[in-house]
């Protein structure tokens, strides 16, 4: 049996038009658009959803840029597999020098991330990597500062749609009818890999035309429950669901949570659930985030269908608890400060190995001594204010009776 290349990969745009959707980075003003166009090829990160173009575009550059483009994927790739495509910058093939498109980047160790550096900074490769994760969180910062960073939208339903159309002829040798793309395009979630996966797969079991029917008979309930013809539904609910909380509604946090379940997606409720116990409940109740973890790993232990009964406790939970900003608000205000280059010295009696001047708190009553502790072009800001809610208002009248001593 001859291997047949997915549809995906043999109808890999070759150019920006062809590219659905990310027309912030592709379209006429997209700033890819504009930095290929102007022949700068510097290293990148780009980073979004499978199936948003990251492969497709970095192949385009690589060839408006006449480099060698070589692939490597980080779950599998090793450092020799690095030094490889480095040393191929010595013979003729990389006399134009190397385009290396490393995928799923954050599968690299700080070791292995740090290894690419030599090659970037002495030009010998241009490095492009994709990554579904935040780079931010899992991206060194070393590696970070050398590279520009562009994000991949999950792409609409819309754009899904017209790509369709233009590529059903060559993947259903009897054609699509419209009804049936436009019901791929609205349950691929913004994965254009996907829906061509899916056109392709129907194709081949329909007789005729791909009808609605076949598609949707080989769309399992999960994934037709996840997103609308939008492609924006996923994230809408994800939002509904936190905003809900926040406004202290458990029926409506239930509602959205029981949404986002039947759409099969169990990761991302669990991902949301545990940023909002920390970002909206707080310090109003702290062990809000711990009950909130334990019912996430019950879940992820039990999958689903189990799982909707320690999340949905978390909702109720997080829905019905008290209510706080103020730590997310501290943070956010100290990150201000620190993107603005303030509080660069520590001071010196917080400074290893002496500490010389350093007063010791447990030395002295009430466990606290005035003494400065934010550096000195900062140490009058104040980040942190008491919420009105019983759990800080006593946090906030034990420090002021001790202070006072």
């Amino acid at each position: 049996m001859a291997i047949q290349t997915p549809a995906a990969d043999r109808l890999r745009p070759a150019d920006f038009d062809q590219v659905a959707g990310q027309q912030h980075l592709v379209g006429e003003s997209g700033i890819l658009r504009r930095l290929s166009d102007s022949g700068h090829f510097g290293s990148m990160i780009f980073f979004g959803p499978p199936g948003t173009g990251k492969t497709t575009c970095a192949t385009i550059i690589a060839q408006k840029s006449g480099m060698e483009l070589r692939r490597l994927n980080a779950t599998t790739a090793s450092l020799s597999d690095v030094k490889a495509v480095a040393a191929e910058t010595e013979g003729l093939l990389g006399q134009n020098g190397i385009l290396l498109y490393l995928d799923e980047i954050q599968y690299f160790n700080k070791k292995q991330q740090q290894s690419l550096l030599e090659y970037i900074e002495d030009g010998r490769i241009t490095l492009i990597a994709s990554t579904t994760e935040n780079p931010y969180y899992y991206i060194y910062d070393a590696l970070l500062s050398r590279c520009s960073v562009f994000e991949f939208r999950p792409v609409s339903a819309q754009d899904v749609f017209t790509h369709l159309q233009r590529v059903a002829d060559t993947i259903c040798s009897n054609g699509a009818d419209e009804k049936a793309l436009q019901y791929v395009a609205s349950v691929c979630g913004g994965d254009v890999r996907r829906a061509l996966t899916m056109l392709e797969c129907a194709g081949a079991a329909a007789g005729g035309t791909v009808t609605e029917d076949i598609v949707r008979a080989l769309t399992p309930s999960v994934m037709a429950g996840s997103f609308d013809r939008d492609g924006d539904v996923h994230y809408d609910l994800l939002s509904a669901l936190q905003k809900s909380i926040r406004g202290s509604d458990p029926n409506a946090a239930v509602f959205y949570l029981a949404r986002l379940l039947e759409g099969g997606d169990l990761i991302s409720p669990c991902r949301r659930l545990q940023v909002i116990a920390s970002e909206d409940i707080g310090a109003a109740y702290p062990m809000a985030a711990v009950i909130t973890r334990a019912c996430v790993e019950s879940a992820r232990e039990l999958g689903l269908p189990e799982a909707q009964i320690p999340l949905a406790n978390a909702a109720v939970m997080l829905a019905t608890a008290p209510k706080s900003n103020t730590t997310y608000a501290a943070v956010n205000a100290a990150f201000a400060d620190v993107r603005a280059g303030k509080g660069r010295e520590v001071p010196d009696h917080l400074r290893s190995p002496k500490f010389e001047g350093y007063i010791y708190p447990h030395d002295y009553p009430g466990r606290w001594v005035d003494q400065q502790y934010l550096p000195t072009d900062l140490k009058d800001q104040q980040y942190y204010q008491f919420g009105e809610n019983k759990t800080e208002q006593a946090a906030a009248a034990y420090w002021d009776k001790v202070k006072k001593k």
